[in-house]
């Protein structure tokens, strides 16, 4: 029998609905009552013994970080690295790979601007070329073509599972056979996805994962993880080591930790660290395929709202749609709009073309105003929202 959604509990939990409407959950999403609440009463506990006591007395919270996220995504607490957010998880993988002159990146058209900038350092490098994989009739990756670029060349193929700036999910089961048949190595950003429907690296095939705390897992700020498949584990160098990753064992002699913790460092967002875990175990007691409906029905609904707005014109790719609406306006600035909704406690982003920049420029796209809903919010705020944007956009003709 399928549970009926607690609403009531959700919004309830998330104090600041009281005050606005936060539609900006692809940037950073509402932190719940008992993740705040677990953060401060650790912060709270390091005022009052210290730092390094707090971290001991906190040992079994900071332990249920890595147990929660193994059960998020279905691996070994084994394979899981803390990190600080999922940009510095993404270059722990990447950076970790060596390349050579000749080698090949495959990517796609719709791939966050971050890693198309680390692609190209390591193109002027080691003279890496970087293949951006044409869009299919949907405008997701296609996998078919992805399948006929694939040879003895190709070292890495990585994309981004859902974009910053669009509501497409990528066929990421698709990618991951076509990796695992060819021996390929996959890395996979998941930064927009983690929180917001199942993830499974198993069914995935990924070989590597990076994920945010802030999204939709409701984490804190400064807190994320990277994900590295144990078979793939002594084939990453980490880019840098300190006395946390590895052992000092002689003068000139160290030996790296065996687990994925070889990728992080000594210093870490502690009382973050466990409050991310808290924030898992908070998703999974909601359960990820029930958010993942609730979120995504949302987002359809927003869609058909928009679609009955003259001027605005909605821009998502995809053959499956996510949380994640955009949408440009005609003859008003983006950044004008999100400014007049926030005044009327409506929060939005804008993704201009430095987030999904291949793609952007392939169609005639400067920039475009994102909303992003999660299961605390409801139709009332979605009629709320396009009443508002109405009159915002009124005001600009």
């Amino acid at each position: 029998m399928t549970r009926t959604f607690d609403i009531e509990r959700a919004r309830a939990e998330t104090r600041a609905c009281e005050n606005i409407i936060h539609f900006n959950n692809a940037g950073s999403s509402l932190t719940s009552a008992p993740v705040v609440d677990y953060l401060c009463e650790f912060i709270k506990l390091e005022e009052s013994v210290g730092g390094y006591e707090s971290v001991e007395q906190e040992a079994a919270a900071l332990d249920n970080f890595y147990n929660a996220t193994a059960r998020l995504i279905n691996c070994n607490t084994s394979e899981i690295a803390y990190a600080e957010n999922a940009t510095r998880a993404w270059d722990m993988a990447f950076y970790g790979l060596s390349f050579n002159p000749g080698d090949r990146i495959l990517t796609t058209m719709s791939e966050y601007g971050s890693n198309v900038i680390a692609y190209n350092q390591q193109a002027e490098r080691y003279g890496v070329e970087v293949v951006f994989v044409p869009d299919d009739q949907y405008g997701q990756i296609d996998v078919e073509a992805l399948q006929r670029m694939v040879d003895d060349r190709v070292k890495l193929i990585s994309i981004s599972m859902i974009p910053t700036g669009g509501g497409l999910v990528n066929p990421a089961v698709g990618v991951g056979k076509v990796a695992r048949d060819a021996g390929i190595p996959y890395l996979l950003d998941a930064c927009q996805a983690v929180g917001q429907l199942p993830l499974d690296v198993e069914a995935i095939g990924c070989d590597m994962l990076s994920a945010t705390g802030r999204k939709f897992l409701r984490g804190p700020r400064g807190t994320g993880f990277l994900y590295v498949r144990s078979t793939m584990m002594d084939k990453l160098i980490p880019p840098f080591l300190d006395q946390h990753a590895a052992d000092l064992i002689s003068p000139g002699e160290y030996r790296m930790l065996e687990d994925a913790r070889r990728f992080e460092n000594w210093e870490q967002y502690f009382a973050g660290k466990a409050a991310l875990g808290v924030a898992i175990d908070y998703a999974m007691d909601w359960g990820l395929a029930s958010i993942r409906d609730r979120v995504f029905s949302l987002a359809e609904t927003l869609r058909a709202r928009l679609r009955e707005i003259d001027g605005v014109e909605l821009t998502d790719q995809g053959q499956v749609k996510c949380g994640i609406v955009t949408f440009e306006v005609d003859r008003a600035d983006a950044y004008r709009v999100k400014s007049e909704l926030h005044k009327r406690k409506i929060n939005v982003s804008v993704s201009d073309g430095s987030g999904t920049l291949v793609s952007f420029q392939q169609r005639g796209i400067e920039r475009v105003i994102r909303s992003s809903v999660h299961y605390f919010n409801t139709t009332q705020e979605i009629d709320i929202f396009t009443d508002a944007l109405k009159d915002v956009l009124a005001l600009n003709r």
